[in-house]
This record gives C-alpha cells, structure tokens and sequence, in this order.
C-alpha cells in the first residue's frame, strides 16, 4: 500500500550563530516510514541557509514580516496553499506565533491547514516577564524578575536583586551583566534589535539543562528528552550537548505540561545550582535548534505531531537513549547566483 504524502511547510530556516529549528525539524520529518513528506520553506530573508539545500527543502516562498500583520500573512498563505495544498505548517520563531496562533483557526476552517499550536492564553502565559507568577501557581521555582522600558529603572532593580544580573530580550539574546554600566549598555543593544520591554532576571550559576517535549494540550506529556550543554557559544546557544538521565527534571518537564495543558512542541530552559535545586529560566513555544537530537535519541517528536494532526495512530514516547550527543558544525555552501535572483525577484524559488 502506498504512503501517504503531507505537504508540510516550515519556518525558521536560517542556520547562522543563533540558528533557527527548521533544519532540525526537517530532517526529523524526512526519517519516518509511514508517511513522505514535501517540504515547504517559509522564508523572511533572502539569505537563510535552508532556501539553498533542495535535499531538505523541496521549495521555499518568502513571507512577510511579523510585523506586517495577520491579513498580509494570511493573503499570502492562501497563495502558497493555492500553489502547494498544504496539510501542516509549523512555525518555528517565537515572534511569529503570535499571528499564526490567531489565525490556527481561520487556517484550517477555511483551507483545513493543520497547526499544533499552544492557545494564546498559554502562550501569554509562558512568557519572560510573567514567568515568575507562572512559577508560582506551578509549584516550580523561578528566579525573580522584572521588565524594564528604560535603562534609567536599571539601577533600583539592581539594587533590590543584586548582582550579577542576566539582561534578556523580549524574544532572543541574554546577557550576564556585572556593573549597572554593563546592565544599561546590553540593553541598548538588545532593545534596539527585538523592542521593549527588556528583562532584567537574577542570575543562577549552575549547570545548563535543557528539554525538548511535546504535550497533547490535555496536560499529558507525549514525550520529552533532556540535554546537559556541552558548549555554548558567546550568545548562550548550545553548540553541542548530550542527552542525560535526570528523573527530577522529567518530573519537572511533567509538572509544566500538567500545570499548563501544554499543546504542541516546546523547550524548558533549566538551571540547577549547586544545592541541587532545579530553576526553570525560560519555556521557548516551539522545536529548538538542537531538536534533532530527539529524533537521534530515539523520539521523533515531530513525526508524532504530524500523526495527532492527521489523525493518524500514535503512541506517547516513554523513554529514550541516553548519551547520545548532538554537535553542530558550519559550512560554507557553493550556490548559483540565479537561485539568489529568484527568491529575491519573485519571492519564491
């Protein structure tokens, strides 16, 4: 019997120093036996690596900015569904589910485009500046922390939190910071790049732990897979980490999803400090970079999504390999200056 074919469509296809989930999740996508897949590349830029890799993305549409707003995405997935007949989409940027998860239903009443996506209230929930208050009613320890709309607030939260203090933005990019000088100049930098407000979060020194896990948006968790950092690069991305054991941590990953009745993919940020208490830094609402590593690992968490949204058989992952390690590589592409002229002239390749 044949298999069937989705047409699937992705963003986050860039692969710079701080790069995007798409390529991860493609190559999960491409390993199931069940079900082939046709990829879709939803691109922002003209310069994103995965445009240019035909043994990942069969065919790539540029797409307008968050920024631009629901309607000129949603004119232009009609576009793209009429050329591709999509089946899934999934997005893979923070700053961009805002406007798919207003538009998840409109998609799939209209075009019967599947997204599993968490509802905007969990969404809003998760995120930097209300973490704490998430915490709290969640039973998990976070540490403190308070949005800031001008360097000049800097110095008062300083003096309450002490240093040192993590700056982080409103989607992307941290930094530990030591003296109020440090603090504001970071902020500048970071405000100027991803808008206001900026986060200003106590530090907790300890080990990086990461988890990639999926829920079924009924507080049940259909997979999880934790990661310790092996290295991380000046922007604080895992470069390479390893898959680990941790039974405190699992039970954490749980306690979110329970707590939250989580739907889709998502990654917990974890600090454990030297006491061995576990502090939850960030739930970022979507597949991480390093993504593939569950696959590798024996969970193939985007696959399984693909199943839940076409209805098809399914079984929650219970258990995965430990010691499998991911370690990212650059390098450089050789590509025709006429596949740059497409993307760039028609906004398609």
């Amino acid at each position: 019997m044949s298999k069937p074919v989705f047409n699937i469509a992705l963003t986050g296809l860039n692969a710079i120093d701080s790069p995007g989930s798409g390529s991860g999740v493609i190559r999960s996508l491409r390993e199931p036996k069940d079900f082939d897949v046709r990829i879709i590349g939803l691109a922002y830029e003209n310069l994103e690596p995965c445009i240019y890799m035909p043994h990942l993305v069969d065919k790539t549409y540029r797409i307008p900015y968050p920024s631009e707003g629901q309607e000129a995405l949603l004119e232009r997935l009609r576009y793209i569904h009429a050329q591709e007949n999509l089946h899934i989409i999934f997005p893979n940027f923070d700053s961009e589910l805002y406007n798919f998860i207003k538009l998840e239903k409109k998609l799939a009443d209209e075009m019967q485009i599947k997204m599993l996506l968490p509802t905007l209230e969990q969404f809003e929930s998760r995120h930097k500046a209300v973490l704490y208050e998430f915490g709290e009613k969640a039973g998990i320890k976070v540490p403190k922390a308070k949005p800031v709309f001008s360097a000049m607030e800097i110095a008062k939260i300083a003096y309450d939190f002490r240093f040192p203090l993590v700056v982080k933005g409103k989607y992307y990019e941290a930094a530990v910071t030591y003296t109020i000088e440090q603090a504001q100049q970071h902020f500048h930098k970071i405000s100027a790049k991803w808008g206001l407000p900026i986060l200003l979060q106590e530090f907790v020194h300890g080990t990086e732990l990461n988890v990639c896990g999926i829920g079924d948006g009924k507080g049940n968790l259909l997979g999880a897979v934790s990661m310790r950092k092996l290295y991380i690069t000046d922007k604080g991305k895992a470069w390479a980490g390893i898959t680990i054991d941790d039974d405190e941590l699992t039970d954490l990953t749980q306690k979110f999803v329970e707590k939250s009745h989580w739907k889709g993919g998502f990654e917990l940020e974890i600090i454990r400090n030297g006491n061995g208490e576990y502090y939850l830094l960030e739930i970022n609402p979507r597949f991480p970079a390093w993504s593939y590593l569950t696959t590798g690992a024996g969970q193939n968490q985007a696959a399984l999504l693909v199943n839940m949204a076409m209805g098809l058989p399914y079984e929650p992952f219970t258990s995965y390999e430990v010691g499998k390690m991911f370690i990212r590589f650059s390098e450089d592409m050789v590509v025709d200056l006429q596949d740059f002229e497409k993307i760039s002239t028609f906004g398609e390749k």
